[in-house]
């Protein structure tokens, strides 16, 4: 099954902020629009270049035909079983794809592929842009920001006002030489801006993801464990890596 509109939902915030994907974010509310054209969904997916790359090798790697199949796209943002078999070097090879190079594209990116890099969103933020190095090198700012605000994160709703939703979740942290979960505070985000707007009717005490600034999904308790499971891991492959800047 296609999973454009899921695709949307994580895609659309940084898209929206001008960091990836086509200049119109409506373009890619459009391409996942019910009724909208599958290839125009695909185009509009392609331009995503951070994401691309890995939705096409979870799909070939779990011999599934459409990089856009949903258990392909859950995969990538959230996480799944799917990204367990897929071999190192194949990693390594679609991470080749990219223009960045976070850890210096060369001995460090590759020892956090093979200290437990997986083809996850949150291991792509950690260690194939360049703001760890960056934070390592004594530059906190925009570093921090960025790290913690384009991982995909969890969060616990606790209060609601129209389209404002104030959530508790754990913030990422430096230490001088790790990336770390610090301990829960609230944050503000939003559901929905202008007629865009991707989870319908949030109440407080659920649990939902974020991108940005946006609520993104609800998560059940498989799909809370497996996001924990695999920040978890990608923190602990880019921190394997960890040495002065």
């Amino acid at each position: 099954m296609s999973a454009g509109p899921l695709f949307v939902r994580y895609a659309y915030p940084p898209n929206a902020l001008g960091y990836c994907g086509p200049p119109d974010p409506k373009a890619l509310v459009a391409a996942g629009s019910p009724g909208a054209r599958a290839e125009d969904m695909i185009s509009v997916a392609r331009r995503f270049s951070g994401a691309w790359p890995y939705l096409e090798l979870i799909a070939s790697s779990n011999d599934i035909a459409d990089p856009l199949d949903s258990r392909v796209v859950e995969a990538y943002w959230v996480g799944s079983k799917l990204l367990e078999g897929i071999p190192a070097t194949s990693l390594l090879g679609a991470i080749g794809k990219h223009p960045d190079s976070g850890l210096g594209g060369g001995s460090q990116l590759r020892e956090a592929v093979m200290a437990g890099g997986v083809a996850h969103h949150s291991f792509h933020v950690f260690a194939v842009y360049p703001w760890l190095a960056l934070l390592r090198s004594g530059k906190q700012e925009p570093a921090m920001t960025v790290l913690e605000r384009c991982r995909i994160r969890w969060g616990r709703v606790e209060a609601v006002d129209g389209a404002d939703v104030t959530v508790r979740s754990q913030p990422l942290g430096f230490d001088g030489r790790d990336l770390v979960l610090l301990d829960e505070r609230l944050e503000q985000a939003f559901c929905s801006v202008d007629d865009v707007r991707f989870v319908e009717d949030v109440v407080p005490g659920e649990v939902v993801s974020l991108h940005w600034d946006w609520v993104c999904d609800r998560l059940d308790p498989g799909a809370l464990a497996c996001l924990e499971h695999f920040t978890a891991r990608s923190l602990h492959a880019v921190n394997a890596t960890a040495a002065p800047g």
